[in-house]
């Protein structure tokens, strides 16, 4: 990718193609990227979030301290976070990686609403959900590496 620029248009190249944008496509063009990268998500009792910075921020819907938040490097360690849980887990699993407090519930309630996470509640007290495809189902559907 390349981006060149004079005094009345930018030039965009992506993958051999160009792209030729006014001053005033560029700064919307540049606006529609920023919003497509902060992103909010809103499920029903939590919302992920993609922040400027590429961290991923899970807070409990309509809470406003940061005390109901987790703040996550990036979305590939939330990913990281659910793979090392058991099939079956609540709090007290998610607690055990440093999650404190009622986050780890959240933790489990987003785990259970996030699309990319396939798993559901199967109690609510305790709260717990499990996993719908299994660690073991998933290591056998990764295809071989062809060397």
């Amino acid at each position: 990718m390349a981006v060149t620029s004079d005094c009345e248009s930018i030039v965009v190249s992506i993958g051999g193609t160009e792209q030729t944008l006014s001053r005033r496509e560029a700064v919307a063009l540049q606006s529609q990227i920023g919003d497509a990268l902060v992103e909010r998500r809103e499920f029903f009792r939590t919302a992920g979030v993609h922040r400027e910075d590429g961290s991923y921020e899970v807070t409990r819907r309509g809470a406003d301290s940061s005390g109901n938040a987790k703040v996550f490097e990036n979305f590939t360690e939330v990913k990281r976070l659910y793979d090392r849980l058991p099939d079956e887990f609540g709090a007290e699993a998610v607690g055990r990686t440093g999650i404190t407090g009622s986050r780890r519930h959240m933790m489990v309630r987003h785990f259970a609403e996030h699309p990319n996470f396939d798993c559901e509640i199967t109690s609510r007290s305790p709260l717990t959900v499990q996993k719908t495809t299994p660690a073991a189902d998933v290591e056998r559907e990764v295809p071989a590496s062809a060397d």
